[in-house]
Parts: structure tokens; sequence; C-alpha cells
């Protein structure tokens, strides 16, 4: 084996020292990646992925999906586990004079997972679309030389990342096609008819003469089914519905397993509402009780992780587009269903939604389901247990987010706009929604009246109320551009368009009518109240789905008919959203492929990185307070911030209900729930550590609150401690006091 070594070293210093010159120093960086090259690799990669689509949509959407199933394989699974293991250094850290052309990453050598990659896409290609070995096999060669020429990996890295990536992309391919054979058969007789191997061209059948095709249609080739092969009396919505089912179990799992794998940390909403199940009551301080009751039931069945706080917020999503999508497949078609599941999934913000678990979820499932159930209650045939329904849902809806008030204005206007549905107000039905709606609002209306209405306070200064009416257009382009970035360009664009053709064109169809008003009301009032405040991007949720479900049944006509422009479109937007979707979830794949982390003001996902580093910073601190022998308790100034450490910092996690260790500072009058929990004020004599979050722009000191000051005998500036974002970037500066003597 030392031979070997040596071979390896020996190869390593001639393709690394005695090839170097000064063109190969320019063209290897770049080729091995950096940001340029790699903006170049994204734009390319997208208008490939666009061009096999319009091509072949068939073939293109599924070569994709292989590959996309492939590289997480191989790099994932495959290459960061032996890489774990074996962590073998890298050239530049093992070998002296190593000529270093790329940033010097951290992470194991042996394999290199640009190899890997590479390899693995080379094989994917090559089996799906054979003329692509002529191309494909020169860049992955190319790629792996680059990574030893820039002083990175050692050629035996290469050699096993390219053996690794093709066995491993072989391996995944087999295995898919065992489970086409298998199950296509069995559920999807139609397709598996005409594309009996994921690798085989698809085959024209008479089947196709009958039934509608499919929304990305294969060529018609020549050809013939399997010998002996009979399709049963199954229609393509049939294959579509369960398509659709497939798709929404393996985001679950997807969503279950991103939870679970730490990629992100709580955010402070969800930190803080958290801390509001440990403490169950009618209502709270900004928002109503059924987040609370939510969290308390995840955490009870998974114990107080991230796990547990977000379990139940990708089972929502998976019930609601199972709700969704056996509603289209019953009154449009499941093909339009199952797209405005993949429509949905490539939508940042309802993607993002799915797995944070704050009052979002609940409030879009409650307002989804009232919908629904609305829809049925307005039939002809309906019945008051109809109505029943529609109550429920949109009182489940009220203790959810207090936006759900506005549904009743949706219902308003469909009255107004369609004529048959008056007939329902002659019935009992819409008066019985109303009392359950009005009976499941008590426990808020209650407890806000126990506590002088505060949250009718809270809400009105959210709302600005009292600024006056005083006209801006500073944030009606922030509202619109961010809710275009958020919900995919090409979606709003189409989202806006269907709305607005609908509109214009005589409102006839009793499904779009119903869609419009059930979407548009909640969307139109933040578009107005953008030009007087900041609106958040989050707070037109419940207006999402029923304005998606406008968009696809008003383009589901127009793709039928064959407008190639529709597909087009589509096509694009999809691509484009699951490439934001991919990124949003984990942006720590620009570091992966450039070398470089994001800054923290161009990361999204910043807000929820690093609080356990921060919560470990302040008990540092608490800990050489404690050396002074008193007990330490620590004061935060905002309620994130007291969310984030009770549920990071173990001590006071496991004490938050009976003794809680983390407070918010003091306050005269309500300005969250703190207000209401267990103060620490029976902590008299005891000493504390008061934490404070300075502007990251500019992190000057600030002086303690006169609040705190008086208090106290002593506070101490500590002086401020900065949390770094992976290493390097400024994330949170802390201001950290030491206060003594509680009087």
């Amino acid at each position: 084996m030392h031979w070997l070594l040596n071979l390896d070293v020996g190869l390593f210093r001639f393709v690394n020292s005695s090839l170097a010159n000064p063109v190969l120093d320019a063209l290897m960086p770049w080729v091995s990646g950096n940001d340029l090259s790699f903006r170049v690799f994204y734009v390319a990669l997208v208008l490939g992925a666009v061009f096999l689509l319009l091509k072949n949509p068939a073939r293109g959407l599924l070569f994709l999906l292989v590959l996309a199933l492939a590289i997480a394989v191989s790099d994932g699974l495959v290459s960061n586990t032996i890489k774990h293991a074996l962590a073998r250094e890298r050239p530049f850290m093992a070998l002296p004079d190593v000529h270093c052309l790329v940033g010097k990453g951290g992470s194991g050598s042996m394999p290199s997972s640009h190899a890997t990659n590479w390899f693995a896409a080379t094989m994917i290609a090559f089996l799906f679309y054979r003329r692509t070995i002529w191309f494909m096999l020169p860049a992955a060669a190319l790629v792996a030389f680059s990574r030893v020429y820039v002083g990175v990996h050692y050629p035996s890295d290469v050699v096993a990342g390219a053996l690794l990536g093709a066995g491993s992309a072989g391996a995944t391919v087999w295995l898919l096609n065992s489970l086409w054979a298998f199950a296509g058969r069995k559920w999807f007789p139609l397709w598996w008819q005409r594309l009996p191997s994921l690798l085989s061209a698809p085959v024209r059948t008479e089947n196709d003469e009958t039934e509608v095709e499919p929304a990305f249609p294969p060529p018609r080739v020549r050809g013939l089914a399997p010998a002996g092969f009979q399709a049963p009396h199954v229609t393509l919505d049939e294959h579509w519905l369960r398509l659709g089912y497939i798709v929404i179990a393996l985001l679950l799992v997807a969503r279950w397993a991103y939870i679970a794998s730490g990629t992100i940390q709580l955010a402070e909403d969800e930190a803080y509402q958290w801390v509001w199940s440990k403490h169950l009551a009618l209502s709270y301080y900004s928002k109503p009780p059924l987040i609370a009751y939510t969290q308390f039931l995840g955490t009870s069945l998974w114990g107080d992780t991230a796990f547990g706080v977000r379990f139940f917020s990708p089972l929502i999503t998976a019930v609601m587009s199972v709700a969704l999508l056996r509603f289209f497949a019953r009154v449009v078609n499941a093909r339009a269903g199952f797209f405005l599941v993949l429509l949905a999934t490539a939508a940042p913000l309802l993607a993002v939604g799915a797995v944070l678990m704050t009052v979002d979820p609940l409030s879009v499932l409650f307002w989804t389901a009232a919908m629904l159930a609305g829809w049925r209650a307005l039939q002809e045939n309906a019945t008051t247990k109809d109505w029943l329904w529609v109550g429920l849902w949109m009182g489940l809806g009220f203790l959810s987010k207090y936006t759900e008030l506005v549904q009743w204005v949706s219902w308003l206007l469909v009255f107004i706009l369609w004529a048959p549905a008056r007939k329902q107000l002659r019935r009992p039905g819409p008066y019985l929604a109303l009392v359950i709606n009005l009976l499941l609002a008590l426990p808020v209306l209650i407890w806000n009246s126990q506590r002088g209405w505060v949250t009718v306070t809270h809400v009105a200064e959210d709302a600005d109320a009292g600024k006056g009416l005083h006209l801006t257009l500073r944030f009606i382009l922030d509202f619109l551009g961010g809710e275009a970035g958020l919900l995919n360009p090409v979606f709003f664009v189409a989202m806006l368009w269907a709305a607005i053709a609908f509109w214009r064109r005589g409102r006839k169809n009793p499904l779009l009518v119903y869609f419009f008003c059930m979407g548009a009301p909640v969307f139109v009032m933040y578009l107005l109240h953008s030009f007087h405040s900041r609106i958040l991007p989050n707070w037109i949720a419940p207006s999402v789905v029923p304005l998606f479900c406008l968009m696809v049944v008003y383009w589901d006509t127009r793709f039928r008919l064959g407008t190639l422009a529709v597909k087009v479109w589509l096509t694009i937007g999809l691509v484009l959203g699951f490439v934001l979707v991919i990124f949003f979830h984990n942006t720590n794949l620009w570091a992966k492929f450039t070398g470089r982390y994001l800054p923290v003001k161009l990361d999204p996902l910043h807000r929820v990185r690093d609080w356990d580093t921060t919560a470990r910073v302040v008990d540092a601190a608490r800990q050489q307070l404690i050396a002074e022998g008193k007990p330490v308790f620590i004061i935060t100034d905002h309620y994130g911030m007291a969310g984030q450490i009770s549920f990071y910092l173990p001590e006071a996690r496991t004490n938050v209900q009976t003794h809680p260790l983390v407070y918010c500072r003091s306050s005269a009058y309500p300005e969250n729930q703190f207000y209401f929990l267990p103060g620490y004020a029976d902590r008299k004599g005891e000493n504390a550590i008061y934490v404070l979050e300075l502007n990251r722009d500019n992190p000057d000191p600030v002086p303690p609150p006169p609040r705190l000051l008086s208090e106290f005998e002593s506070v101490t500036s500590l002086g401020v401690t900065n949390v770094l974002y992976h290493g390097v970037y400024l994330l949170r500066p802390l201001q950290l006091y030491a206060c003594r003597n509680l009087k």
C-alpha cells in the first residue's frame, strides 16, 4: 500500500507542479468552479433543462427527475458518507509547497465530490441520451483533472469519485427501472404500456385514441406494447390521481427528513410560540391559541426538539394537498389537481410554509378547508350539514389567525357576484355556520375581555392604524416584488393575468368566480394597505391557494387547447421554482459549489442559523457570573431572543414550564406574551445576564434600559460578543450586561 500512496503523491506533484503554466493557472480554477463559472453553469443548466422539456417533455422530465435523484444519492449518501468516514486530509494540508489556486475547504479529500457528481451526471445522460457521451465524458474528465491541478485533491480521489459516481448512478437507474416494472404495470397500466422501461422510447398504443392525453405527452413513435399485456379498464384521470398521491407522500417524507436533518434551526416566532405551548391558555397576546396547542401536541409526541415543534407542518401540507387533488379530480380534472400540487411545491412561500410551524400553515389549511366545503354547500343538493362544516373550518381558522375574518368578506362577495348562490341565504345553513364561527371565537373573546382587549390594541399597532392617511409609493414595489419572488415570478404573473382576464371577460364560470372571491379580498386588502405601510410577504398566505386554484383552472383550458406558450411558461416556471425551493431549503449549497458562503444579507436562511451558538455564548457569560456564588437567570430585550435561548439552552428548555431560566425584560404594560407569563420578580437578591442584540450594520454598544437599572443594585457592561456566521460573517452582535442583586 505504501507504493500506491507514493504513486498517488507522485502523480499529484506531476499534475499540480510539473504541468503548471500561466494558461492552465487561469483556466483550471474556472473549470474547477469559481463564482463566474458557476453562474455560467447554473444558467446553462436551467436553459438545458428547459430545452429538454420543450423538445421531448416526457423524456426530458423523466431524465431530470432521475438525474436529481442520482446526484442526491451519489453526493449526499455515497460521497459524503465515505468522505467523513475516511477523513483524508487535503493535499494542501498534508504536503508542503502545494500549488493551490482555489479556496481551501475543510472537508475530507477522498472521494472528490466534483468527480462523483460529474460522472454520475455523465452516466445518467448517457443512459437517456447516448450521444451526450461525446461532450459529457470529456467535461467530467476535465473537471476531475482540474481538481488535482488546483491542489485540492489527489488523483486517487478523483478516480474513486468517478467510479463511485458512475456506479451509484447506474445502480440508481437499475433500482428505479425495477420499481417501475413492478409498480408501473400495476398502478399505471396505460403509461406503462407506452413506456415499459424508463430507458426505452415511448410507444404509441390504441389507448391514446380514446383517452385524454397527459399533460406532457410523449412523442408518437412507432412501436409495440409488451407482448401479452392487456391494460385494465382505467382512465388517465385515475393515473394522475395516483401519481398525485405518490408525489404528496414523497414530499411528506422528504420534508420530515429535512426537518430532522437539522439543516435549519427554529425561527424566532416558532421558538416564542413553543414557550406558549408550555403555558396553555384560551388565547395569547398577539395570536389565537391553536398554534400553541399544535406545538404542544407535536412536542408531546416527539419531545422538545425542532422535529417535534415542526412535525405537523409537513403533515398539514400533505392533508391540504390531498384535499385539493381530490377536489380537482371531482370538479375539474385530476391532471389539473396534480399540477396544482406541483405549482404549490415550486412556489417558495408555500414550500417554506410546509416546513416552518407558525400560524400560517394552520391558517391556510382551515381557509382552504372552508373554501372546499363551501363549494359543496353552494350546490343545489347541499344540506345543512355542509354549512356546519364550513362554520367549523372557519372557526378553527379564526383560532389560527385573525386574518380568517376576511373570509366573511369573501362570502359576501360570492353572494354578490354569483346570483344562484344567493338562494342559500333563504336557508338556515349560512347562519348556522356563522353561529359556529362565533362560538369557536369565544375563547379568544373571553381571554381578551379579561385583559383589556390587548390583542385589539396590538393588531391596530401592527396595522399602523394611528398613522393617519398618508399614502406613499415606497412600500408598494416592495410588496409586489417580494410576492413575485416568493410565489415564483412566472406563477405570480400567471396568477394576476388569470384574475384580471377572468374579471374582464364577464365572470361566467361559477368555479372561477368562487376561487376569485375566496382569494382576492385578502390580496387586495394588503395591496391597498401597502400604499400606507410595509407589508410582510406571508400576510397574504390565505389568499394564495384560492388564487392558485383560479390560475390552474383558467390556464388548464388553454393547456388542453395545445397552446404552446402555456406549456413553455409552465415548464420554465416549474424549473425555476424547484431551483429556488431547493436553494431556499439549503443555502449552504452555494458554498458547496463556489467554495464561499453567502453573506448574511444575501442568505434568506440567516434568521434560522446559529441560535444554539447564541445560547452557548450567553450561557458562558452566565457561568462566569455564577462563579460569584449566586443563582443567575437570563433577561433578553426581545421576545424572539427569549424564545430561542429558552429552546436552545438545555437547562432553560428543561425548566421552561415550572421554573423559567429565561425572561423577556419587564415592562409597565403588555408588549408581548411574556408580560402574562411568570416573571422574575420572585428572584430577589439573584443576579442576571441581560442580552441585547445590536444592529448588525452599526453594532455600537448601547446603554441598558432605565427600568433594568432601577431593578438591580448594579448593571455592568460585559462588552460586545459577536456570533459569527459560518465563522466568517457577523451574524449577531450581542451586548451583554451583568446585573447584580435584583431588588
